[in-house]
């Protein structure tokens, strides 16, 4: 077995642990195969019925369909009147991969750059276990959700009825982090990932030959003192104490090296945790879009949309899961703090309609999320898949 394929201990010696390690190759291989067989937003059919196919096997109520190609399974056991869900989301991106594995994607363009195959994995670790050998009273709802990167997975779902048709008084979720130490687990209380909303700025001036610029109104010159003065909402226009970032992420605008286009087209993204935040961004780069411009001689048209919003844990479930990580493993392997990440996650939805808490897992050194030589370690899935399990327990008991 490779390296990345060794489960670490977990730092406990109980019956979780052990039971969940008996199988763990079996899942190893699952996640293996769910990398090999990537699947893109609202069609990740294959996985979703792998999903839906294990969990039933196990003795779980299974629903299919929720929200597109969403799974939830539901375990009851005892008269316990509480309930749980935890999420997991199964979708991979539209990147080609490089990282030249023996199971790399099979689909050209596409490939799960983020983890998203780790995540299902260990929740469905943790299902078998909590199916096999739980002890709990109460509802365990467990949510695999499609279409996280397209920030669409979580709102179809609860559209979809996802809590009136599974109550659940908290939901909790999980992202590995490239960078962080292997299998530590992090936490944050209140925001722990950023709002992220879109603009296109459209900048329309007058064409002409580069040899005659008089004649002309450059474009391309007015969007280049856009983007310089964007760089001051930050610097400028927010509060150092609060946290934001403006992006440009993209010019296009002309064909050839003579010849000044019509117009140039901008796109950027911006974050920020705090709704005053969000606003102001929007109002500052709209505002500097269109005065930059008008200096050249120039308009800017600012179509700006809401992606979705920060992800915001709330307090009592955070100590809650920091406490189970904390027993589980001890100290050592929960960071003294975390952090918040300025990446975005859909999870935010679900926790503006239930309490919950979204936490973090390290997933040592190894390539960015989104990158395509990005590769999920295999060695969380163990640890991860214990703690959701002694979560679960220790909610439901």
């Amino acid at each position: 077995m490779s390296r990345q394929a060794e489960a670490p201990a977990t730092g406990v010696n109980d019956q979780v642990e052990q039971g969940i390690l008996a199988f763990i190759d079996e899942f190893v291989a699952l996640r293996r195969d769910l990398h090999t067989h990537p699947e893109l937003a609202f069609e990740e059919v294959r996985t979703a019925g792998i999903v839906a196919q294990l969990l039933a096997s196990w003795g779980y109520e299974v629903t299919t369909g929720v929200g597109g190609t969403g799974v939830v399974g539901t375990l009851k056991r005892g008269d316990g009147a509480r309930s749980i869900a935890i999420r997991a989301d199964m979708d991979a991106l539209p990147i080609h991969e490089a990282t030249g594995l023996p199971y790399a994607s099979e689909t050209p363009g596409v490939m799960h750059a983020c983890g998203h195959d780790g995540h299902t994995t260990i929740l469905l670790a943790a299902a078998r276990y909590l199916a096999e050998s739980g002890r709990f009273s109460g509802t365990l709802n467990l949510v695999f959700q499609p279409a996280e990167e397209l920030g669409r997975g979580a709102r179809r779902m609860l559209n979809d009825g996802l809590f009136e048709r599974f109550p659940s008084d908290a939901v909790f979720g999980l992202h590995n982090w490239p960078g962080e130490p292997e299998g530590q687990f992090g936490f944050v209380d209140g925001p722990a990932m950023a709002s992220i909303d879109y603009a296109r700025i459209t900048v329309t001036g007058k064409g002409g030959h580069g040899a005659a610029p008089h004649l002309a109104v450059d474009p391309v010159v007015a969007s280049a003192a856009i983007v310089l003065a964007l760089q001051s909402v930050v610097a400028r226009s927010i509060n150092p104490l609060d946290t934001a970032v403006v992006t440009v992420g993209s010019i296009h605008g002309g064909q050839a090296a003579n010849v000044i286009p019509e117009s140039v087209e901008l796109t950027l993204t911006a974050r920020a945790y705090d709704k005053g935040v969000r606003d102001r961004i929007k109002e500052r780069i709209t505002a500097l879009a269109e005065a930059q411009a008008a200096s050249f001689g120039a308009t800017a048209a600012v179509e700006y949309r809401n992606g979705f919003p920060p992800v915001i844990n709330h307090a009592a479930e955070t100590h809650f899961a920091r406490s189970v990580a904390v027993d589980a493993f001890g100290p050592a392997r929960v960071a003294e703090t975390f952090t918040p990440r300025t990446a975005s996650e859909d999870f935010a939805y679900l926790l503006q309609a239930r309490p919950g808490s979204y936490l973090f897992i390290g997933n040592g050194d190894s390539a960015p999320l989104h990158s395509p030589n990005y590769n999920f370690n295999d060695a969380l899935l163990a640890p991860a898949a214990v703690y959701w399990a002694r979560l679960a327990q220790a909610y439901l008991s």
